[in-house]
């Protein structure tokens, strides 16, 4: 194969993954890719990262994900926090206290879900994400929901539910209603650490949360 050709490859497999500015077609955008790779050699693939400017802007760690690879349920957030940064777990900080005790709420545990970020490194002083960032690190995200398969998947965020979506209709919007990304329904909510500064808000997410028992609870397959 000619240099030619394993660019055209290669742009190819970057639109199947919806990196933006290649896939003009909004069929793509929620669809999962087509070839299945498990969890261990997407974090191999992903190795000691430089594809943007957050390795060199204070990251202790890449924050992969963690969690049941078969689980119905996945829980996709914005970036890890200084917490997660330093023991290298999504969702361990005061805001991922309160997401144990939106799980175990619905009846489940963490060890039966998988949760996971938009961004696998921190942003400096806890930040919003920049697009381009977003932009680099989201197909891992991508990948991650492919090979776990889950029945639901809850966007915790503006920044999970604009990049599952492919919108930029802000968090306060989308809440509240059911979407479909490839098999799976998606639930967009208030980001736990949004409900930690916003503790008036947790009864929406509450309602968010009943949705997703009732979802799993139609769920024939049995899996956890």
């Amino acid at each position: 194969m000619d240099t030619r050709e394993q660019l055209a490859e290669h742009l190819k497999f970057l639109t199947e993954l919806g990196v933006p500015g290649l896939a003009r077609d909004k069929a793509w955008r929620r669809q999962l890719p087509s070839s299945p790779v498990g969890l261990p050699a997407i974090r191999e693939e992903i190795g000691d990262c430089t594809r943007c400017k957050l390795h060199r802007l204070g990251r202790r760690q890449i924050v992969f994900g963690v969690g049941n690879p078969n689980a119905t349920l996945m829980f996709a957030g914005e970036a890890p926090g200084r917490d997660e940064d330093v023991q290298g777990i999504p969702f361990v900080g005061r805001a991922g206290q309160l997401l144990t005790k939106m799980i175990e709420a619905i009846g489940m545990t963490r060890d039966e879900v998988y949760i996971a970020n938009v961004i696998k490194c921190r942003p400096p002083e806890n930040r919003n994400p920049e697009p381009d960032e977003v932009a680099a690190c989201e197909p891992f995200l991508f990948r991650q929901v492919e090979s776990i398969k889950p029945k639901v998947i809850v966007a915790l965020g503006t920044f999970a539910a604009q990049a599952l979506l492919r919108t930029r209709e802000p968090i306060s919007r989308l809440r509240g209603q059911q979407f479909t990304y490839g098999d799976a329904t998606l639930i967009p909510t208030f980001h736990p650490a949004f409900l930690l500064r916003s503790p008036e808000r947790k009864r929406d997410v509450w309602e968010d949360m009943k949705k997703v028992r009732a979802l799993l609870d139609l769920d024939p397959s049995g899996r956890a």
